[in-house]
């Protein structure tokens, strides 16, 4: 079991937990994961490592709440025990820290972009990260993020702060020379952390530029271990696991077609377990009431 030590909500359905893990934080690196299980019988699900502190032999996930496993998870309080949590698990990825490294996240990826981005800053790169969201109470993680970064942009789609837009926008201003900072210059690399359509989106437009640009496919994660195939991807002419070969891969050769097909096989199941849930969370309820 892991204990939870604080829990601080982000939005809404978002919420932060610091986690007692030393092993995991003592061996973790920037882009691994963790696979959780809240209950017995419960399902395994995958989350980024937001950050890691190994003096403190703590880890630091980020958990929407988008399904069952989740909302139990989210539900959780300080003080309480997670069942299982296993990892770090993925491979950290490669990223030259040489010029000006510009980090996308959209929604809850920004927090998978928080250790990375410092990491890269220690490591001497220029670094900018580039988060969106629908409005400014759903952006997450920003003070976290401007000290790990040589730069912020903030993006909104209702323009209720910062750039009113997607973040594909705001990165092809940055391309262009219309939005750089002082001392950043143009993006040399790119890393993007998010929903799929913001990554196709991102490949796309650094595409154009001949950006290198690599995508977090965590979303197709289920198992974690590549034992389901759930996250098989075709990158180039070869197939991978997100879960054991990346999660990180380059964007340019992710076959998007076939990634975002994947991701929406369960959304039935991950629909039926809600109901599900609900009812039985009815049903005890009337219990705790005396009606049945």
């Amino acid at each position: 079991m892991a204990r939870i030590i604080s829990k601080r909500v982000l939005t809404p359905v978002t919420k932060l937990f610091v986690i007692e893990a030393p092993l995991i934080a003592a061996a973790a690196r920037p882009g691994q994961f963790v696979i959780v299980r809240v209950r017995e019988g419960g399902e395994r699900i995958p989350l980024t490592i937001a950050d890691y502190r190994p003096d403190r032999g703590e880890i630091i996930i980020v958990v929407q709440e988008v399904g069952v496993t989740t909302r139990l998870l989210g539900a959780l309080d300080e003080g309480d025990d997670i069942l299982d949590v296993a990892g770090p698990l993925g491979s950290a990825p490669d990223i030259s820290p040489a010029g000006h490294v510009v980090g996308v996240g959209g929604g809850f990826g920004a927090a998978a972009l928080l250790c990375l981005m410092r990491d890269l800053s220690q490591r001497g790169a220029r670094t900018t990260a580039i988060i969106g969201a629908r409005q400014k109470d759903l952006l997450i993680l920003t003070d976290e993020l401007k000290a790990a970064s040589g730069h912020l942009d903030l993006c909104t789609d209702d323009g209720s702060t910062g750039f009113k837009g997607f973040v594909t926008e705001r990165l092809q201003q940055l391309i262009d020379g219309d939005a750089v900072a002082p001392g950043l210059g143009p993006p040399d690399r790119v890393v993007a952390i998010g929903p799929m359509a913001m990554m196709r989106a991102v490949a796309d437009t650094t595409r154009r530029a001949g950006i290198e640009t690599l995508a977090s496919m965590d979303p197709l994660m289920i198992d974690g271990t590549g034992m389901c195939g759930g996250c098989r991807i075709t990158i180039g002419n070869e197939i991978k696991f997100a879960c054991v070969d990346g999660p990180f891969f380059d964007a340019h050769q992710v076959d998007f077609d076939e990634a975002e097909r994947r991701n929406k096989m369960y959304v039935d199941m991950e629909s039926q377990a809600a109901v599900r849930q609900a009812h039985a969370c009815g049903a005890a309820s009337q219990v705790r009431e005396g009606a049945i």
